[in-house]
């Protein structure tokens, strides 16, 4: 017999459930965060383990640490490749201080023309604001030295759990199925397939869509001429992973680049180029290559970016979007939670189709006519 509660009592039920999650997430964020991206990666190199068991016949154990050490080995050349990108900006340092003091000095001249303010008390401001960015400076320096050793250890815990994940992996396949009912037993398998299948083709795109953003961006800023066009360029596809904030923020920092090497006008040519390969991304790369099915609508996503930040901070804004393509694949095939997938997906257009008469009828109307 099914007891059905006042809407009232079945709504703070729910807020406190939203609540407690939502703590919880914030007290487990060491162990949940690199989980979670381990299962991300685990999904993604599933084929090359199972390639390396099946069709090379290495044990599970040693097929997983291979596949692991690719994996790190792929990490490692492309964190290497930015570094000496990035060592390259950091040898041209004096010169682009040496720019963006330039323009610094024109701003100041442009604001004592414009708003009647002297540089004598623009300097006294920004001495003052020096002064107190000073004497924060250790706490910034302190935090900085633990945001490095937690991401080390992030990296380190992100690594062994998806060896787990993937040694384990047909143990946590059959927990999975057997710890529903017999009723619901064939169900359940269907959606674990699904979304395994799903994931992993969304992962998948998702990475050949940053690949083809990355090419683009090159392409787009070598022809523009602009300095550094292969660092900016891996920097707008990497940040594109995070929807609508990631290319933005790419764009601040490639503006403000080309701004200090090049001047006004190459700036914004870098401005319309990224809105010209923005409009083929989200009109043509992403429906044709990560698919409608997984797609989660703008106000779903940033509300979803806004959370994850708040709760987890950058890994946050990187999680969200796979878990709550994962959370529309779930309830589409939950019967009562089939509103919830409405609500996260796209809103489907409404194909009128026209009715056309047939060429020989539309004659045989005229002759009637005659």
């Amino acid at each position: 017999m099914q007891i059905q509660l006042p809407f009232i009592v079945r709504l703070t039920l729910a807020l406190l459930s939203i609540l407690m999650l939502g703590y919880l997430a914030i007290l487990g964020k060491s162990l949940l965060s690199p989980l979670l991206f381990a299962l991300l990666l685990a999904f993604l190199m599933l084929p090359l383990a199972n390639f390396l068991e099946t069709k090379l016949r290495f044990k599970r154990s040693i097929a997983t640490i291979l596949t692991v050490i690719i994996m790190l080995g792929v990490l490692y050349g492309i964190g290497h490749f930015f570094a000496m990108q990035l060592s390259e900006l950091w040898s041209d340092w004096p010169l682009l201080e040496k720019q963006v003091t330039n323009s610094f000095h024109e701003i100041q001249h442009w604001i004592s023309k414009t708003f009647h303010v002297n540089i004598s008390k623009q300097e006294t401001y920004l001495a003052d604001s020096a002064e107190k960015a000073l004497a924060t400076s250790a706490t910034v320096i302190g935090s900085t030295l633990i945001t490095l050793s937690s991401s080390l250890l992030f990296v380190a815990f992100t690594l062994l759990f998806t060896f787990f994940l993937l040694n384990y992996r047909r143990l946590l396949y059959k927990f999975l199925t057997s710890v529903f009912v017999e009723d619901h037993r064939t169900k359940v398998i269907e959606t674990v397939n699904e979304i395994q299948h799903i994931i992993k083709k969304y992962i998948t795109g998702l990475f050949i869509q940053m690949i083809i953003v990355s090419i683009l961006m090159v392409l787009t800023l070598s022809i523009l001429d602009v300095k550094y066009a292969i660092l900016l360029g891996l920097v707008a596809g990497i940040f594109n992973i995070i929807p609508y904030l990631g290319i933005s923020v790419a764009l601040i920092i490639s503006v403000l680049i080309t701004f200090a090497t090049a001047g006004a006008t190459k700036a914004l040519f870098v401005l319309l180029a990224y809105a010209g390969v923005h409009a083929i991304d989200g009109n043509i790369l992403m429906p044709l290559i990560v698919g409608s099915k997984v797609k989660i609508n703008a106000l779903i996503a940033f509300i979803g970016i806004v959370i994850g930040e708040m709760l987890w901070g950058i890994s946050g804004m990187f999680l969200c979007m796979p878990y709550l393509a994962m959370l529309k694949i779930i309830f589409q095939k939950v019967d009562s939670l089939q509103a919830w997938s409405i609500l996260l997906g796209e809103e489907q257009k409404l194909v009128v189709k026209k009715k056309r008469t047939p060429f020989f009828a539309k004659k045989k109307k005229i002759e009637a006519d005659e």
